[in-house]
């Protein structure tokens, strides 16, 4: 009866450490090989380096929608369609991973995606906030920058929800 225990813990912990190291822990995005205007989304392990073990399906929310992606390799392409440069920020739906935003940048046939950290991301309305706060003389400049930078920000994909929910994302991985 203890050698049954014994082997059922074992196998517990076996099949416990090899789900384990089938999570995705962090994730990168490219281009597409085969299509100009699909991006793909690659499973890194710790070292950066493409996670070979990552098959089968993986539920993803990039900017908002639930995609699942059928996983090959640690490579899955997305079926969303770049037209034009956007924001993308891409949550894989379990707690270990972080989530990320992307600027993609459309340049031709060619996509460029752009990490945005979300120091970035607050760090530039907050210094323009400041810099009104200390040259009130120019505190319409500032304002009017402001709106130009959140009109940018929106126009390109990045609503206020998902510009707060990338900064407290990062403000909760920060502790």
């Amino acid at each position: 009866m203890k050698l049954f225990f014994t082997g059922f813990i074992i196998f517990f912990l076996f099949i416990n450490t090899s789900l384990a190291a089938l999570e995705i822990k962090d994730f990168d995005i490219s281009q597409s090989v085969g299509r100009t205007e699909k991006f793909m989304i690659i499973a890194k392990d710790s070292l950066e380096n493409v996670n070979d073990d990552i098959n089968g399906t993986y539920k993803f929310s990039v900017n908002g929608f639930n995609e699942v992606l059928h996983f090959r390799n640690g490579i899955a392409e997305s079926s969303l369609i770049i037209d034009k440069s956007i924001f993308l920020y891409i949550k894989h739906l379990n707690e270990t991973s972080p989530s990320k935003l992307y600027y993609v940048l459309k340049t031709g046939q060619r996509l460029n995606p752009i990490s945005i950290s979300w120091y970035i991301l607050l760090a530039i309305p907050a210094f323009l906030i400041f810099i009104g706060y200390m040259f009130r003389r120019i505190i319409k400049l500032i304002i009017v920058v402001l709106i130009g930078y959140f009109y940018f920000t929106y126009s390109k994909g990045l609503s206020l929800g998902t510009f707060l929910e990338s900064a407290f994302d990062g403000l909760r991985n920060l502790f």
